[in-house]
């Protein structure tokens, strides 16, 4: 079975099958911007059978936030076969592929939006943050005490310069694992269609709201607020609207003060796991994190099926200090999900996904740092 790179003259193609797989019709006057974006920002592998695209993976060149670390990330997007190509391992073929690519073009992490966890969890791949939705009615929209002398909002129907969203969002990026690091281009797609709100406070942007209104409901799509004073500026602009709207819909973390700081915290609340992760190349992957300083050491055994490179034991923290005839075993998954920050080595342990003896779950847990994952894209 042979993966190819494909090249701009299957591209249509390449759109037909996301169509017929995904159940989704992309407007006639649309297509060749979807190609032209494709051509910039998407490289595409797929298998052909008789010269006919049957089975494709777009592999998207990204970056993202690690804390105040910014890594190479390589997004898989648009895997897709016709009905009748499905079960010949096409797509085991195309991900065990673009893992290769990913390795070789020095990507030490990767990440996706699943059509099923428990696929992707089988090539390695581990949930990485959950998406948290809030549901609101009228009623709900009370204000919040905020100092009017200070904070001022600016409304944009159409957001030509990304300075200032872009300006808050990699300070809010910044403080979790797992953000995209947007380039103009990105800014420009995802806020297409959509209202701007930019909280000032002496003319220094620190907070924004991206959202949609239509048939009385609220949208908001990203409610960005880097302290107290822009989260309640940002919630009152949005209680202003309560002639408008009847119900509001936020996407937000889960950790945000907003929610518990609002008069009647008693909203529904949707939890629901979004994105997945996976690291490609453990050794890389090791020399560029940041564990937390520590004197004990510990050796983990990683257990990767498609990418055997990783199949190997590896040594975290002082060498002198520990004893080296213990060690850890795990997967690959566990491995992404723990250093990303989505759970602690003590939860894995208790769940059964670690395996080793308690004394060196406990140094593992002093060398991971405490982190909040969270991802707020799409692709």
């Amino acid at each position: 079975m042979l993966v190819r790179k494909i090249n701009e003259d299957k591209y249509k193609e390449a759109i037909q099958l996301s169509e017929y797989a995904f159940q989704y019709k992309v407007p006639i006057d649309e297509i060749e911007k979807r190609i032209e974006r494709m051509k910039k920002n998407h490289i595409l592998y797929g298998i052909l059978e008789e010269d006919v695209l049957v089975a494709k993976l777009h592999l998207l060149p990204f970056e993202i936030h690690l804390g105040e670390q910014q890594w190479k990330m390589g997004g898989i997007a648009g895997v897709a076969t016709y009905p009748e190509y499905r079960r010949k391992g096409y797509v085991k073929e195309l991900l065990t592929h673009s893992l290769h690519v990913m390795k070789e073009e020095g990507y030490t992490v990767s990440m996706l939006h699943p059509f099923s966890i428990p696929f992707y969890r089988k090539y390695g791949w581990e949930v990485l943050s959950n998406r948290f939705k809030c549901t609101l009615t009228k009623s709900d929209l009370v204000m919040l005490p905020t100092d009017t002398n200070t904070g001022k909002i600016k409304r944009y129907r159409d957001v030509s310069d990304f300075t200032d969203l872009s300006t808050v969002y990699d300070q809010y990026a910044s403080t979790f694992s797992g953000m995209l690091v947007r380039s103009k281009d990105w800014w420009e797609q995802i806020t297409e269609g959509l209202h701007a709100a930019i909280y000032y406070e002496d003319i220094v942007p620190t907070g924004y709201l991206l959202y949609s209104i239509k048939d009385s409901k609220m949208e908001v799509e990203e409610f960005v607020a880097l302290d107290k004073g822009a989260r309640n500026g940002l919630w009152n602009f949005i209680c202003q609207h309560d002639s408008m709207v009847n119900t509001l819909e936020i996407i937000t973390n889960e950790r945000d003060p907003l929610i518990y700081s609002l008069v009647n915290p008693n909203i529904k609340m949707e939890v629901s796991p979004y994105f997945m992760t996976r690291i490609v190349n453990v050794e890389a992957f090791i020399k560029q994190y940041k564990f937390n300083k520590s004197r004990e050491s510990v050796k983990i055994k990683i257990t990767d099926t498609f990418a055997p490179w990783n199949e190997q034991t590896f040594l975290i923290g002082e060498e002198k200090s520990s004893n080296h005839s213990e060690e850890m075993e795990m997967t690959i998954n566990t491995f992404s999900a723990l250093t990303f920050g989505y759970k602690r080595p003590r939860e894995l342990y208790e769940a059964g996904f670690i395996t080793g003896k308690k004394e060196q779950i406990e140094k593992l847990e002093d060398l991971i740092p405490i982190q909040q994952t969270y991802f707020y894209d799409f692709f």
